[in-house]
């Protein structure tokens, strides 16, 4: 999910650029910005950076033990052929 700062800031943004006979709301209008965000990016699902990072450490492990088995594997056709 983002981070609740970055939701704040936007939610910010948006309540600054309303016209000043409307920032007698700003709270509420925070509120509601803030609420129809985190609605709208939950329906995205989006990791955070973190899943992110941790599941591209896996893939990168993933990937050495894959690159690994396949000079095994390359190896041991080679030794077959040989004894053939």
């Amino acid at each position: 999910m983002l981070d609740p700062k970055s939701l704040d800031e936007l939610a910010r943004r948006f309540s600054e650029s309303l016209p000043a006979g409307v920032r007698d709301f700003q709270q509420e209008v925070e509120r509601n910005m803030r609420a129809t965000l985190q609605s709208t990016f939950s329906r995205l699902d989006l990791v955070t950076r973190e899943e992110f990072d941790a599941q591209a450490k896996v893939l990168a492990r993933t990937r050495t033990q894959l690159d690994a088995m396949e000079e095994r594997l390359t190896a041991l056709e080679a030794q077959l052929k040989k004894s053939k």
